[in-house]
């Protein structure tokens, strides 16, 4: 395979177009065919097929719709390490309209996991043909990491690292990188946790032209909205980053009734959990007083869906190295700022060491003919992966497990 963009002086594992070309069709396929978290079984069958077909020892069934693939080295070795991609889709419609968008009305592969399962699979395909490596390789294909259900903490609850060890776990995303094929990680807090809150506010209905006769819970909840967007301010030290923001309000749903109840929602994210406990207490406190003040009662839903997503020193040291001798040292930058954007990978990095990482998806140059317009962010309807990127992805992991695996026993 030619050089590509990123201009890099190693081979990658995807060398022929022809394979390339096969896999570019199996992540479009993907995309064409969406399914929502614990709904994969369509994805699934395929991972596990083409699993098979290559030799590798598959297992289905893990939280549902989850599978493991497992690759054995041909050198003896104890060691053992987890790869990991999601493989769920988002319930977006799609506004693109090239050949491979999303055949099923209100789902879409909007944030990459097509990309993710394609670039782990290609790394499969290759370790299954060279296994000069010593111990073990996990491949895991998860499922629902979208819209806080969890995949990866139900895959641990159904004994995955029991049934799997892994010494240490690492994935992948896709991100809006400057350079396409660029890699981003830190050692420490690289996406927040991921909560959710609803707080409904009971008082007595009645007419809107007599509210002496109730208690109005819309002025309560709107009371409570504009306190809530100052706790950040009023908890958090400055010199660390959160965020709490109110995206729902709903009173009644008629202009000339005070409703019984209203309530408020919205998010909560941060990048340690310290922050989070105080957040969440300032939350129940401040919708209890300001209940009370409006003759009110609150009833408070705090949901934390997944924690900080905390990378491990040595193994976020250890996989910049291998990105470095990959795409050099000017396309890795490892001391990128956390985001406020959470994922569940989180939940196999409080259990397991390991270093989750960003690869560089473009601003969007890459639009085929119908891409619809606007940013080519992820969530977003016009989002498309960039299939320049599966050979490097691949890649990654395929180094990465090898030099993992292939260090001295003594070393880890």
């Amino acid at each position: 395979m030619a050089q590509g963009w990123w201009e890099i002086q190693v081979s990658l594992v995807i060398e022929k177009d022809r394979d390339l070309a096969e896999f570019i069709a199996l992540r479009r396929d993907l995309h064409a065919h969406p399914e929502l978290g614990f709904e994969e079984e369509r994805t699934s069958a395929l991972v596990a097929q083409r699993l098979r077909n290559w030799g590798v020892e598959v297992h289905t069934g893990i939280a549902g719709t989850g599978v493991v693939g497992v690759i054995r080295g041909q050198h003896p070795g104890t060691r053992s390490i987890g790869l990991r991609a999601d493989m769920d889709a988002l319930p977006l419609q799609e506004e693109n309209q090239f050949a491979h968008r999303s055949q099923h009305a209100g789902r879409m592969h909007a944030c990459g996991h097509d990309g993710h399962t394609t670039m782990l699979l290609a790394a499969a395909w290759y370790l299954s043909q060279h296994r000069d490596f010593a111990g073990t390789v996990h491949l895991i294909f998860q499922p629902a990491e979208e819209m806080g259900k969890a995949g990866a903490r139900k895959m641990i609850e159904d004994g995955l690292f029991e049934r799997f060890p892994c010494d240490a776990v690492f994935a992948l995303h896709n991100f809006a990188l400057s350079k396409v094929g660029a890699f981003a990680l830190n050692p420490g807090a690289l996406m927040a946790s991921s909560n959710t809150f609803r707080i409904t506010l009971r008082g007595q209905g009645t007419h809107a032209s007599i509210p002496h006769t109730g208690v109005d819970p819309v002025a309560a909840t709107i009371d409570l909205a504009q306190q809530l967007q100052t706790l950040v301010a009023r908890q958090i030290d400055s010199q660390e980053r959160a965020l709490l923001a109110v995206t729902q309000i709903q009173g009644s749903d008629a202009p000339n009734v005070i409703p019984d109840t209203a309530w408020v929602g919205g998010t909560v994210r941060t990048f340690s959990l310290q922050a989070l406990d105080r957040l969440e207490a300032a939350l129940r406190r401040q919708a209890e007083h300001t209940a009370l003040a409006h003759g009110c009662t609150a009833e408070v839903q705090f949901t934390r869906a997944s924690p900080p997503l905390m990378n491990h020193a040595a193994e976020s040291a250890f996989a910049a190295q291998v990105m470095r001798s990959i795409v050099g040292d000017a396309d890795v930058d490892a001391q990128f700022p956390g985001v406020l954007a959470a994922e569940d990978f989180a939940h196999m990095l409080r259990v397991r060491p390991g270093c989750y990482a960003f690869i560089g998806n473009g601003a969007g140059d890459h639009r085929l003919p119908g891409h619809g317009d606007g940013p080519c962010l992820i969530h977003n309807r016009s989002y498309d992966f960039n299939d320049a990127i599966l050979p490097l992805g691949a890649t990654y992991f395929v180094r990465l497990a090898q030099q993992w695996l292939n260090q001295p026993e003594s070393s880890v």
